[in-house]
């Protein structure tokens, strides 16, 4: 769908500034830490950051990736996620246009990516975003804006996640909780055929990667992957390609 230059400048400074909220939330929640107060400080001096230091994007280019008063490098990960969060919404715009299923897309798939990256630091799932997605998915098709209706999702969130239950059961820890609930979100969202398809995508992606990484020796058979960051991923490829990918895997 066509966005106008003025619109696409717009989303993305929309996108850029819910990418630096998002920032705080990957670094304070597992901490258990108020996400409201205090503000940020810098993490090596603990100085206070001024508004005009903490522009999302422009900022990190001005002070070169450092601190402006101990001049301590600043992690290249913070404007990723900026970044990273600022074209999710656009593309996510082009998908679904101003939409009531954009509204369904933004608020199921946004807050996805704080969840990843909390994942890939603490091998852990936050309840916030995983309970929270679900009783959104289930929410937004009783509202009408998700692409199914309540009848499809909650057959999807019982699938989807039930299978993903089973999963973790029988692999005695080898999956978290975190997995089942995403997994069950997936279903309430997508319905339980691109649902199913999303988690499939994701499996296989995540175990691609770790077999990639036992073949070059950079994890061993009994270590840890976290999962999350894959399944998310799964997500947003399905999210755009769902119903394609559910024709040629599950055949309808």
């Amino acid at each position: 769908m066509y966005c106008s230059p003025e619109s696409a400048v717009a989303l993305f400074v929309l996108g850029a500034c819910i990418g630096s909220f998002f920032n705080v939330l990957i670094y304070r929640m597992p901490k258990g830490e108020s996400v409201v107060s205090p503000g940020s400080r810098c993490p090596s001096c603990g100085t206070p950051i001024k508004w005009y230091h903490n522009i999302p994007v422009v900022s990190y280019l001005f002070l070169k990736g450092r601190c402006a008063y101990c001049g301590a490098k600043i992690s290249p990960r913070y404007v990723l996620v900026e970044v990273l969060t600022a074209f999710a919404l656009l593309a996510l715009c082009a998908k679904f246009g101003l939409s009531k299923k954009l509204v369904w897309a933004t608020l199921f798939l946004l807050p996805l990516i704080p969840a990843a990256f909390i994942d890939l630091d603490h091998y852990i799932l936050p309840d916030t975003f995983t309970l929270g997605t679900l009783v959104w998915g289930v929410l937004s098709s009783f509202l009408g804006l998700s692409p199914v209706n309540p009848q499809d999702a909650l057959i999807g969130l019982l699938l989807c996640g039930g299978f993903f239950l089973l999963v973790a059961v029988l692999s005695r820890g080898g999956m978290g909780l975190g997995d089942v609930k995403l997994a069950a979100s997936f279903g309430a969202n997508f319905g339980w055929k691109v649902g199913a398809t999303a988690l499939f995508v994701s499996v296989f992606m995540g175990a691609s990667f770790g077999i990639a990484l036992i073949l070059l020796r950079k994890k061993g058979r009994k270590d840890k992957i976290p999962f999350g960051p894959f399944m998310i991923l799964g997500a947003y490829i399905c999210a755009f390609f769902g119903r394609e990918l559910s024709r040629l895997y599950l055949g309808f």
